[in-house]
């Protein structure tokens, strides 16, 4: 069974190649030791691990149906109750901040009848004022021309008296 073009070194050499295959495949080939440990540890964890999460599983079904039986009411009665409550105050925070605007609103309107009041009475007076003024103005006129026309007459009665003394 020996190949035609094989030496016959070659036929020494082979018995000895597969020795050394076999010796580094036990002492440096760890892969086979390594899978084993691999799917050992895997099998270990998994069954572990699965124990483990199977009760955190049923703690978490435990709790949701203990929250859905007991706090949900509990916490929908409370909301309701304290929604019902701030509704009442916020309705009744609604209607005195209404009234509040109602009589700043009146009073904002009284303010302004009196200030328009006041600026028509302050009309008045200055209108009055004015037709005052212009009486004693016409007052004050009359009296200037009646005092021209008498300084007027003086003056000419004292040029005549100066033209009789001037005639010497």
């Amino acid at each position: 069974d020996r190949p035609r073009d094989m030496l016959p070194a070659e036929s020494f050499i082979r018995p000895i190649i597969k020795d050394v295959g076999e010796i580094y495949s036990r002492l440096l080939d760890h892969r086979p030791v390594i899978q084993g440990e691999i799917r050992y540890f895997i099998k270990e964890f998994e069954g572990k691990r699965g124990l483990r999460e199977l009760r955190v599983l049923e703690n978490l079904k435990n709790t949701i149906f203990d929250t859905n039986e007991h706090v949900l009411p509990k916490c929908e009665q409370a909301m309701h109750n304290n929604l019902n409550e701030t509704i009442k105050r916020l309705q009744a925070a609604n209607s005195m901040i209404h009234r509040l605007q109602e009589r700043e609103h009146e009073e904002r309107k009284l303010q302004a009848d009196k200030l328009m009041a006041r600026e028509e009475k302050r009309v008045g007076l200055w209108e009055e004022l004015m037709k005052e003024q212009q009486s004693k103005q016409a007052e004050v006129d009359e009296e200037h021309r009646r005092a021209m026309e008498r300084l007027k007459e003086q003056y000419s009665e004292m040029e005549k008296e100066l033209a009789k003394y001037v005639s010497f």
